[in-house]
């Protein structure tokens, strides 16, 4: 009898403590449990996804919708790791118009480099580079919240709103501190499971795809180049004196050509075209709809890039040079896609051995 009346009496303190705070607070309270609860949920609803495009449209449709803002967006400063995986996302149009890319010193100069967030309902064209370019945000207050990636910033999470007084300077910020650090978490999980992903199709070098997958498209544009009539054409190429390259400037050097090639061939392919890297320094590139003569040409253009662009190194500087094969589906006896990368495959020797 006596425990239940000492609960009874502890019951009624708190119930007397409570009846003594103001309603205000106790509204203050209310709310900041219904904001902790949709937090929590938003949580749980993105702690399991563990891709770029899935995680990042969930996370902006969770917030947007559970609190009515209107302005959902991510920055990602372009140095950082996660920016190729986001810009090779980009084929999601909700992910393309909620994403903007800016430099370190951008974000950095905007940012001040705070770990914790940054509310503003002033001079608001500071902010214009976190704000993807396609945007028509009517922006009244802004908050800022960085994200961090292994202990490093990398970008940030933003919401914004018409109404100046939602971000003001001096409310609390502790729930979107806490916003952050879930979504840093998860980001770490995202990328983690991104770049096993990319390394399982890509060379982790150049970043283009690996000899694997190359095998497997290239079957795949020549049965339908067959079916279809359509034009195919392959270059096998690699690059000149390349043990040179390394002997004499290093192979950290010889890492910056063999990227420098990629990127020349990348920047001047279609988008229908595949490159990939095929072994040490060679390279296949698969050129669908496409003829010989415009195969040629387009390697044509890729030498004229390599000779008018020298790489720089220890206090020098050297160009780099390849040599090329290349065959088309149409040629006699192009009975297989093994076949057709074979007959690149001994041009390029007889043309390096010409030289």
């Amino acid at each position: 009898m006596q425990l239940k009346k000492n609960k009874k009496d502890k019951y009624n303190r708190l119930e007397n403590t409570y009846m003594t705070i103001p309603k205000s607070i106790l509204e203050r309270l209310k709310q900041n449990e219904i904001k902790a609860r949709k937090f929590h949920e938003i949580e749980i609803s993105i702690l399991t996804i563990l891709n770029f495009q899935d995680f990042i449209e969930k996370l902006l449709f969770e917030i947007s919708s559970k609190f009515s803002i209107p302005y959902t967006w991510l920055s990602i400063i372009e140095e950082s790791s996660i920016s190729k995986y986001l810009r090779n996302n980009q084929n999601s149009k909700l992910l393309s118009a909620s994403t903007a890319f800016l430099s370190r010193e951008e974000f950095s100069r905007i940012s001040g480099n705070r770990l914790k967030p940054l509310l503003s309902n002033k001079n608001l064209n500071e902010f214009r580079a976190l704000i993807p370019e396609a945007s028509n945000y009517e922006i009244g207050s802004i908050a800022i919240a960085p994200i961090t990636l292994d202990g490093e910033i990398v970008g940030s999470f933003n919401q914004a709103d018409k109404n100046i007084y939602r971000f003001e300077p001096g409310i609390d910020i502790s729930l979107l501190e806490q916003l952050a650090l879930k979504v840093s978490l998860c980001l770490s999980n995202v990328t983690a499971h991104e770049q096993l992903k990319f390394l399982a199709f890509h060379d982790p070098l150049t970043g283009l795809l690996n000899r694997g997958v190359m095998g497997r498209v290239l079957e795949r544009e020549f049965q339908r180049s067959k079916r279809y009539h359509i034009d195919l054409s392959i270059i096998f190429l690699d690059l000149d004196d390349f043990k040179s390259i390394n002997d004499n400037f290093g192979h950290d050097n010889g890492d910056m050509a063999l990227c420098h090639t990629a990127n020349c061939l990348n920047s001047l392919k279609r988008d229908s075209d595949i490159v990939a890297r095929f072994a040490g320094d060679e390279f296949v590139v698969i050129l669908p709809s496409t003829n010989k003569a415009q195969a040629k040409s387009y390697i044509n253009r890729v030498q004229h890039k390599l000779a008018n662009q020298p790489l720089a190194a220890n206090n020098t500087s050297f160009y780099v040079k390849l040599s090329y094969g290349l065959s088309s589906v149409f040629e006699n006896n192009m009975d297989s896609s093994a076949i057709l990368l074979k007959a690149a495959d001994k041009r390029l020797y007889q043309a390096k051995k010409n030289k």
